[in-house]
């Protein structure tokens, strides 16, 4: 089968496009044709050998595909060929078949388009637990999103809104504040404003008072973190998915103290493999949210499978607004 191939950690530069054997059926396990999968920054840092846990080589990258299932196992009851389903796959997405645990399988909605499907994949879930769980989310609260111009982001203003909360949305630059408004976004903080330190907890301040902001959902890390903990309010939930910006922040103690300040990390891999019934209830959420219109659909770039280094380059360089996805069937 046809299937991206990493054979050395590093850059794009170490995968190219090759044969690999289809996947072997285990007793509980699904056969998926992929139809269509997300291409994220956490693929980059994968393949660049640098993330959490790195996969055994030869793989082939790609978090939670899409498709039709082809096969199922001889002791799965639940699944069945012809299903359409997103697998919880931690890797083997960029390819033309994937194998995974009928327990990672969650059906899709008939009239979700695969592509849809892809884009909303590992963001939408990623922030629902960011928020629901982690942050607990209360209608009426408020959210700072760093990052709010990612794939995560996005899809966080979109939930926050869904579940009653104020979404305010950082950004770096003016250019971007349209497609975080698009999503839901009640107010922007500028990230690029003179004296970050000062300048974040005063525009803060001013869209929802002196006693800052509820919820935050960080994916940057450096120095928007080190301003943004400034505007977090008494009792508030800080939120770390990530470190986009580099530099992996440190906090005082203290501070956490004379606030209550709670701090917490999301790593949504570790729901997948530990807690699969959450996800399957997760996604049913965002998958009645979406059939009401309660999430919109996001802005996403489609690339041929064939294309993958270019879709990659695309999440690298910053230069796509929205999601990128592979499709890997006509």
């Amino acid at each position: 089968m046809r299937a991206v191939v990493v054979r050395e950690f590093g850059g794009i530069d170490k995968a190219a496009l090759g044969d690999m054997p289809k996947p072997e059926l285990t007793p509980d396990g699904v056969l998926l044709d992929v139809h269509a999968a997300s291409v994220n920054f956490v693929d980059l840092v994968v393949m660049g050998g640098t993330y959490q846990f790195s996969p055994k080589l030869p793989y082939i990258p790609g978090k939670l595909p899409v498709g039709i299932v082809a096969a199922v196992g001889t002791d799965v009851k639940d699944v069945k060929p012809g299903d359409r389903v997103l697998a919880m796959a931690e890797q083997g997405a960029f390819a033309e078949q994937v194998m995974a645990p009928a327990k990672q399988c969650v059906p899709l909605p008939a009239a979700l388009p695969f592509t849809e499907a892809a884009a909303m994949a590992l963001i939408y879930d990623t922030a629902y637990f960011a928020l629901k769980e982690r942050g607990r989310i209360q209608p009426g609260e408020s959210v700072l999103i760093l990052g709010a111009t990612g794939g995560v982001g996005l899809a966080a203003i979109q939930l926050a809104k869904a579940m009653g909360g104020k979404m305010l949305a950082a950004v770096a630059s003016k250019s971007k504040e349209d497609i975080v408004h698009a999503a839901g976004a009640d107010e922007i903080i500028d990230l690029s404003a003179p004296d970050l330190r000062e300048s974040l907890r005063a525009q803060v301040y001013e869209k929802v008072g002196k006693g800052g902001v509820d919820i935050i959902i960080d994916m940057l890390g450096g120095d928007p973190f080190d301003a943004a903990v400034r505007a977090l309010g008494w009792n508030g939930r800080l939120v770390i998915i990530g470190f986009a910006s580099g530099r992996v922040p440190s906090l005082k103690m203290n501070y956490v103290l004379v606030k209550n300040i709670e701090v917490s990390g999301m790593q949504i891999s570790d729901y997948r493999k530990r807690r699969p019934a959450d996800m399957q209830a997760c996604f049913r959420q965002i998958f009645e949210w979406h059939a009401n219109g309660k999430l919109k659909p996001l802005p996403t770039t489609v690339y041929p499978l064939e294309q993958f280094a270019a879709a990659m380059h695309a999440i690298q360089d910053r230069t796509v607004r929205g999601r990128v996805v592979l499709t890997m069937r006509t």
